[in-house]
């Protein structure tokens, strides 16, 4: 069956996607979402089970965008609450702030150590004066920006763990961006004076969060677009066929069978490497080589139910060491009382991992097992504590930075921008580290260039030109 040639295509029903869907819809332009999970969100959704509610990996939202705060708080009303972000490392069986404060980090580790840590530091920024630094990977930058000790103690063990590789092989433009404006000087005047820093995301100490989990807010977004649209769960997008770079229509497989849906606009925030490889006829090999060099990290999170009222007082705990196989717990009462049965809580752990290797491939008794050993090894919980649990597998995580990935995703933009009717955003879409309010900034942003490109279409625009829609405050 096709769809009315004017309508708007989003394939994708994660945050972008449908934030992108949202706007169109109160816009009054005709939306269908399709989605290839039994639920919207991607990676920002909330499961539930007996009574027990988590999300993957947990999200917080924070930003300081005006317009996006504005949009999601007014999406949500009064379900959303303010929460604390008390965030720890766990290392050498100790505590240690995060983000980093270096009187708690440095002294922590014993004066030899800290002395080590203020020497190398000061070494790199004389040597900074002397010669610009050439900040290639990962290390690169963090050594440049803190210091070999720093490094070794802090970020190779747990970089390494999160993303699968070297430490040399992960791109510094990444973690410049994800860690912007932020050095061991910055962290400093944030241990003494709480007032600097708030301004970084990084070092952010409040956000806020829906009542019932991060999944609330695509679930509202998902309400938005059905008041006139419609959003397909369950719904695989297999082909996308195309004749003089315009999109014409696109091949869907969904429990009810194949199906052909047309439309005017295409926005896609599925991973930019599998949107590549839909297109009918196939991009120049030189695009196909290219998205087969970009990578994704995955995910496979196992929940604890915990016959406890509380085991931790923390948002994250970050655990860096090889010798635990997760790499960050997260407590979702802490976030929320409503995430549990009354006199309850529950564990969120997270390994990081690609798809196919033993982590993946581990049975749902096995991960639980695993985890649930490893709690009671670090002395958080007693297994006899443990009353259920859950395990999710994400695919596709991450986006993988690897050195030279961002000369390979400019020459996927560049064929992709050919197309006058495809829109690629959001994290996989872009092959970039968003975070929600991005991912939410970057669906609107695309929603407001199609509608811009319809010349019958007036809307209030605020005083920066940008388009304001109803349930938003300029």
């Amino acid at each position: 069956m096709n769809s009315p040639s004017n309508d708007i295509m989003i394939l994708g029903g994660g945050l972008t996607g449908l934030s992108a869907g949202c706007v169109l819809t109160r816009a009054g332009r005709r939306v269908e979402v399709f989605e290839c999970e039994s639920h919207v969100g991607g990676l920002s959704k909330t499961i539930e089970k007996d009574g027990f509610r988590f999300d993957i990996g947990g999200h917080r939202f924070f930003t300081k965008d005006r317009r996006i705060d504005s949009f999601v708080k007014g999406l949500m009303g009064e379900e959303l609450i303010s929460v604390s972000r008390t965030s720890k490392i766990y290392l050498r069986n100790k505590y240690f702030d995060y983000p980093l404060k270096p009187i708690n980090a440095m002294f922590g580790l014993g004066i030899p150590v800290t002395c080590r840590i203020m020497a190398d530091y000061g070494v790199e920024k004389i040597r900074g004066l002397i010669k610009t630094a050439d900040n290639v990977s990962l290390e690169d930058w963090v050594v440049n920006n803190f210091g070999r000790t720093m490094f070794n103690i802090y970020f190779k063990e747990y970089s390494e763990k999160v993303w699968g590789i070297d430490c040399s092989r992960i791109s510094a433009e990444w973690v410049a961006q994800r860690i912007k404006g932020l050095s061991l000087a910055t962290a400093v005047k944030n241990a003494f004076f709480r007032f600097s820093g708030k301004d970084l995301p990084t070092l952010a100490d409040k956000f806020v969060y829906p009542r019932l989990g991060i999944g609330r807010i695509s679930e509202r977004l998902k309400e938005e677009i059905e008041k006139r649209g419609d959003v397909r769960t369950g719904t695989r997008v297999e082909r996308l066929h195309h004749s003089g770079f315009r999109i014409e229509r696109a091949d869907l497989i969904s429990r009810n069978g194949a199906a052909v849906r047309c439309g005017s606009e295409f926005v896609s925030s599925l991973p930019l490497t599998s949107l590549i490889r839909m297109l009918d006829p196939a991009p120049p090999r030189h695009v196909l080589d290219a998205a087969s060099k970009l990578k994704f990290r995955d995910l496979v999170v196992v929940a604890l139910m915990i016959d406890r009222r509380r085991v931790t007082d923390q948002t994250w705990i970050y655990i860096p060491e090889r010798r635990i196989p997760f790499g960050r717990i997260h407590e979702p009462t802490n976030w929320s009382e409503q995430m549990a049965p009354e006199g309850k809580t529950i564990l969120v752990t997270e390994f990081f991992s690609f798809k196919g290797d033993a982590i993946w491939n581990a049975n749902d008794l096995t991960l639980t097992t695993i985890a649930a050993k490893n709690m009671a090894r670090l002395g958080f919980i007693s297994p006899h504590e443990v009353i259920g649990s859950a395990v999710v597998r994400a695919a596709k995580a991450y986006p993988l930075f690897e050195v030279g990935y961002s000369q390979l995703c400019d020459e996927l933009y560049d064929y992709l921008g050919r197309f006058e009717n495809l829109h690629i955003a959001g994290r996989a879409g872009m092959f970039r580290y968003y975070n929600m309010d991005h991912a939410i900034e970057s669906g609107i942003t695309t929603a407001e260039k199609i509608i811009g490109k319809s010349r019958d279409f007036e809307a209030e625009r605020d005083d920066d030109g940008r388009l304001v829609f109803a349930g938003e405050e300029k």
